[in-house]
């Protein structure tokens, strides 16, 4: 069977309307639920005090159900119907951020991101799958993934705005009632007017895989975001560290022997969709690192109001729609290495003229040009991998492939705040402690200072010499030991994003309809049912 008979018998009748509008807001409703938190931070840090890593495994508590989940809910929309994922994702997310909302501690509000991040890993596979299904030809594929593309982008363009504005004139409360609306809206669209679509030939549940990837990933970041706090040598770091190690490489040697893996490992011979899979993980957590970065910098370290972190993740995020005509353009007729190299260098030229801003700057016009460049170089970079990953294969294996792409991407960005957080917060904590220690401050004013730094990190510093006078004298001292750390952040993330352009433009060679695999039938392991 072809590839275009296959999309038209996936759907019954190719691409709807209906299915297209419901697929685009299931997406960008999860980007919103992903992303509002980030602009939140100052307003979480200074309402429920979280100390130590308790900031970031609030972002982190949504991202954790996406990445370790996403690959079973792309095998669940195969068997079972893609319109079903949309719906119960939709309605699962709202449900999560209700909980949220009535949040009266840190606790419950980690409680509420994973119920809001379980549904949003139903709706971040499905919404490509179903939308890739139902497409009938290489051009109106290309156009579509540019439009899933652009609406992630306008989730995150829109969840800033909403939580500058509901912080600002309401409460940070409100933030998650309105995405609770919009996801109630999502469920309806989708109960009423998408058309369901499947692809269960040859494909099982497979527990095996499941769970070991679900136990390796939440060791490794657990292990990543704790580490910090509870000590890099730790018993409890290294155990994870060990767990994770080991429940991926069983992972690998289950996939391997399953009549039906959850993740065919085959995808990965063909080179342009191992390249994509590999840049999708260090390409966005270099974004998603900078992103949490900014909304630090921003919001508990200067202490600016939330517009001022909305306004800097809409250059983040906004210049994707302005982008669309020629993003969409570009991927037809452009080669996918100069696409994904030259989108990935932008935002590592970003990222590291962000690290030479001293963190005394607080005018948000030296942020324009730098942010500018990383989301212009997000714009190109985000599309050119989803459109290199799922043109690779046929549209029998969309959901997989779409499943598998968004699994990396969200792993990346996973591991944009765990890592950034870890790195920053660790040299913020050791700059403090030397200049502390260095400084001709009291004996006592140290004591404190110190006592503070144990309890609840080098934000908690900031964060009570600022409220404090009897602490006043020690807010320089933390705020430039947080520069410090998060403009060594920033160079981390510039210096990943370097590195996955320099390999996608030594290895991505051709044009990108050359790997499409409605063009091409050299690669019969991956068309194979």
């Amino acid at each position: 069977m072809t590839t275009e008979s296959s999309a038209r018998t996936a759907t019954g009748r190719g691409l709807t309307t209906g299915t297209l509008v419901a697929g685009l807001l299931a997406v960008c409703l999860a980007q919103i639920g992903l992303a509002i938190p980030a602009t939140l931070n100052g307003l979480f840090q200074s309402d429920l005090h979280p100390v130590g890593s308790q900031l970031t495994w609030i972002s982190d508590a949504f991202l954790l159900p996406v990445a370790v989940l996403e690959l079973t809910f792309g095998l669940l929309g195969d068997l079972f119907g893609r319109k079903r994922l949309l719906v119960g994702g939709a309605s699962l997310l709202a449900v999560g951020e209700l909980v949220s909302a009535s949040a009266s501690g840190v606790h419950q509000l980690w409680a509420g991101q994973a119920l809001a991040g379980l549904g949003a890993a139903a709706l971040f596979p499905t919404s490509l799958a179903i939308l890739a299904a139902g497409t009938t030809s290489p051009a109106q594929r290309a156009r579509v993934i540019a439009m899933w593309a652009a609406l992630l982008s306008t989730g995150g363009f829109i969840a800033p705005l909403l939580g500058g504005v509901t912080a600002t004139y309401g409460s940070w409360r409100w933030s998650f009632v309105v995405v609770t609306a919009i996801a109630a809206a999502s469920t309806a669209v989708s109960a009423l007017f998408a058309v369901n679509s499947s692809a269960p030939a040859g494909r099982s549940l497979d527990i095996a895989g499941q769970l070991t990837i679900g136990l390796g990933l939440f060791s490794l970041l657990y292990a990543i975001i704790q580490g910090p706090t509870d000590g890099w040598s730790s018993p409890s770091i290294v155990i994870a560290f060990v767990l994770a190690a080991v429940f991926l490489a069983v992972f690998f040697l289950a996939e391997k022997r399953a009549k039906s893996p959850l993740l065919r490992l085959d995808l990965f011979r063909n080179r342009a969709f191992a390249v994509a899979s590999v840049v999708s993980v260090v390409g966005m957590f270099a974004f998603l690192g900078t992103a949490y970065s900014v909304s630090i910098r921003l919001g508990p370290v200067q202490d600016q109001a939330p517009m001022r972190t909305a306004l800097a993740f809409v250059l983040l995020n906004g210049i994707t729609l302005v982008m669309l005509p020629l993003t969409e353009r570009l991927l037809r007729t452009a080669a996918p290495g100069l696409l994904l190299g030259a989108g990935l260098l932008l935002i590592a030229a970003g990222d590291y003229w962000t690290a030479t801003l001293p963190i005394t700057d607080s005018a948000f016009t030296s942020l324009i040009l730098p942010l500018g460049l990383v989301g212009l170089g997000f714009a190109i970079t985000v599309s050119s991998i989803t459109a290199t990953a799922v043109n690779t294969v046929p549209v029998h294996l969309a959901g997989m492939a779409s499943a598998t792409t968004n699994l990396l991407r969200d792993f990346g960005f996973t591991l944009g705040p765990a890592v950034i957080g870890a790195v920053a917060l660790s040299r913020a904590a050791s700059n403090f402690s030397n200049s502390l220690h260095d400084s001709a401050l009291p004996g006592a004013l140290k004591g404190a200072g110190t006592a503070v730094l144990d309890e609840g990190g080098p934000l908690a510093v900031n964060g009570a010499s600022a409220a404090s006078p009897k602490l006043a004298d020690l807010h320089p001292l933390a705020l430039n030991a947080l520069g410090h750390g998060y403009s060594i952040g920033f160079v981390v993330c510039g210096s990943a994003a370097l590195f996955s352009a320099l390999l996608a433009l030594v290895t991505l060679r051709g044009r990108a309809a050359d790997n499409s695999p409605e063009q091409k039938d050299s690669k019969p392991k991956i068309c194979r049912p």
